[in-house]
């Protein structure tokens, strides 16, 4: 159990049999009354968000998140194979519960797995990953990294949209978070 009065931006609460995420939270004591808690929540299964008030001191049940390292082994079908980095246990997922970050996810690649209850919350892909452009149209010599933009496809299948002076096999880095080229990888 935690108390209102505990609430900080990141803290998950049991409500209503869902997960929910504090995102923003204030603590209001007006001149007459008692004191109250003024949240907004967002639902860590379903996206939804909320604003709920709580009296300061009430308490809620706290939800337990385990995060997991998981390796993403092949694809099944649809299904998406990981395996437990400790135990070795495999885990299907459906790529909807990865979510439009699937686009980035490629075999041997580590992520962490947030599950409550058994339940599979959220799949989390690192920030940052390297992939190798595998269609592109040619760079042609004066392109500049000022000089504009050019979509690209990687060895995902994710397009991604490029600096001009980029070329079919290269590698290069990606901000997972906003779908943006952020270097050539020095690898």
């Amino acid at each position: 159990m935690i108390s209102s009065n505990d609430f900080k931006t990141g803290v998950t609460i049991e409500l209503d049999g869902s997960v929910w995420r504090v995102v923003e939270f204030l603590h209001v004591k007006p001149g007459k009354g008692s004191a109250f808690v003024r949240t907004k929540l967002k639902n860590v299964e379903t996206g939804n968000t909320v604003e709920k008030t709580f009296r300061a001191g009430e308490t809620v049940p706290q939800a337990v998140l385990e995060k997991r390292t998981m390796q993403h082994t092949y694809k099944d079908g649809d299904d998406l194979v990981f395996m437990d980095m400790e135990s070795y246990e495999e885990l299907r997922l459906s790529p909807d519960t990865v979510g439009d970050r699937v686009k980035y996810l490629k075999e041997e690649m580590e992520v962490s797995v947030l599950t409550w209850d058994t339940k599979v919350l959220e799949v989390e892909l690192p920030n940052t990953v390297v992939l190798e452009v595998t269609e592109t149209d040619p760079g042609v010599k004066g392109d500049t990294a000022t000089g504009g933009t050019k979509p690209a496809i990687v060895e995902t299948g994710a397009q991604v949209m490029v600096p001009l002076f980029i070329s079919v096999g290269e590698k290069i880095k990606i901000d997972t978070r906003n779908d943006a080229y952020l270097e050539r990888s020095k690898s």
